[in-house]
């Protein structure tokens, strides 16, 4: 079978085609022109001689052969024919042939039509019936003296090289055509050679086989190449990026699996206990199943905090949008924290101004404030302060959420947001918390176009700093 052409040759071939069919016709137009020139140059010049001619007949008052060949001769072209002719085609004078009465009428000759047509008229290379030989004619008519004056030339190889293209200029273009070809063929190539590594790198990866990133992305230094490098780069960080998510999906399946592990098992527990022993007393039922309560309210919570991670991966672009009034949320907030935060004898103060507007999520805008403020309350210590500033920039809500706790080692401050991560997981499963809360919060924020920071305070505790686009 027959190999097949590459997408450069065929390109080449068709380019240099095209190109080659160009050059010809125009190398060919340009011959055709510029003979044309030669022939009217010639033609113009054998005219003004006729015009010479007769305005020398007409002012010497003289039309006899003797005073012509005297004419012809002080006014001499090396081989020059004249011959004059009547408007009926009668030849009354011919320098060349002496015996004029046994010529032939020249009415039907095409330089004698086109000149009493015309005026004047032009014939190359036609064969003389009379002299035998090949001329070059031109004919001019006058018609108030009622004949032509026909010069001529032999058509002989002096005339015929005078009359020819110039060669140079075919060996000129010649030279330009190999050039160009060389240069089309290294473009094609080229071209070529990026979009067959394209095709190489397209099948190894619609196979799922091995790339090398050494052996794709060696493309040549021009835009096609720095394309068609950035595309292979792109596909290799999304196949790194799908395998990162792969871990990550991995692992958050573990985390969920863990986090629903241990309410599941303990509710399971006790109700075994109580199902296997149905004479246990009513008190001791009584605080199973209030334990078994709590750990269901903790599965709720679960499953909500996940429900709303989910909500925000897969279609923030969904979620209702409105003006909300965050100050009055984070009253809300307040107030709904009061209970916690009198048991572990913390204070909160809010210090804001009395209306912030922001075009966002309702819930999603109250589970930032919920949640750090939870955050706060859980991990801070006992008799803590928290405390929340904000003020507008250029459009934009700056929020400082701070407390004075006990903070975090610093290594752990950049995986804070990661979801199920715990600093102390055995205390925060203790404390009742998801792992979740502070991975809602970032999503949350950044659904609403702002960013978050997490830092420890110089004198103990964390700070948050975060953006909210009005």
């Amino acid at each position: 079978m027959a190999k097949k052409l590459s997408i450069g040759n065929k390109l080449y071939l068709s380019v240099l085609s095209l190109f080659l069919l160009f050059a010809v016709a125009f190398i060919v137009f340009q011959q055709y022109r510029e003979k044309q020139y030669k022939v009217e140059t010639l033609n113009l010049r054998l005219q003004d001689y006729n015009n010479q001619m007769h305005e020398a007949l007409v002012s010497g008052g003289k039309n006899n052969a003797a005073w012509l060949n005297n004419y012809l001769t002080r006014h001499a072209i090396r081989d020059l024919r004249v011959t004059i002719i009547n408007k009926d085609g009668r030849v009354i004078f011919d320098n060349v042939s002496t015996n004029i009465s046994h010529m032939g009428n020249h009415i039907r000759r095409p330089e004698v039509r086109q000149a009493l047509n015309k005026g004047n008229g032009s014939s190359v290379d036609r064969n003389s019936k009379t002299m035998g030989h090949d001329y070059f004619y031109s004919a001019t008519y006058y018609p108030q003296d009622k004949y032509v004056i026909r010069s001529a030339l032999p058509y002989n190889v002096d005339l015929a090289k005078s009359l020819k293209t110039d060669q140079h200029y075919l060996w000129f273009a010649a030279v330009i055509i190999l050039l160009l070809t060389v240069v089309l063929y290294r473009f094609t190539h080229r071209l070529g050679s990026n979009i067959t590594k394209l095709n190489e790198f397209a099948t190894k990866a619609d196979h799922d086989g091995k790339i090398e990133t050494d052996e794709l992305v060696n493309f040549s230094a021009d835009e096609l190449g720095d394309t068609a490098e950035r595309i292979v780069k792109l596909y290799l960080k999304l196949q790194r990026t799908q395998k990162e998510q792969n871990v990550l999906k991995r692992q958050l399946t573990q985390n969920v699996a863990h986090e629903l592990k241990t309410p599941v098992a303990s509710i399971q527990g006790y109700l075994e206990t109580i199902l296997e022993n149905p004479k246990v007393d009513e008190n001791t039922r009584s605080i199973f199943l209030q334990r078994c309560y709590a750990q269901s309210k903790r599965l709720t919570s679960l499953l909500a905090d996940m429900s709303m991670l989910n909500r925000m991966d897969d279609g923030a672009q969904m979620l209702s949008i409105e003006d909300v009034d965050v100050a009055e949320l984070i009253q809300t907030v307040d107030k709904e924290s009061q209970f916690a935060l009198e048991q572990r004898n913390m204070t909160m103060t809010c210090n804001i101004p009395p209306h912030i507007l922001i075009r966002g999520n309702r819930s999603l805008l109250y589970s930032i404030f919920r949640n750090l403020a939870d955050n706060a309350i859980a991990y801070a210590g006992q008799g803590k302060h928290i405390t929340l500033t904000a003020q507008e920039k250029d459009g934009t809500w700056h929020f400082t959420f701070t407390d004075d706790g006990v903070g975090v080692a610093p290594e752990h401050l950049a995986r804070l947001f990661e979801r199920f991560y715990r600093v102390d997981k055995g205390r925060s499963r203790k404390m009742g918390g998801t792992g979740l809360g502070l991975a809602i919060v970032k999503n949350a924020v950044l659904v609403h176009g702002g960013s978050i920071q997490v830092n420890n305070n110089p004198n103990g505790g964390l700070r948050f700093d975060f953006s909210l686009k009005s």
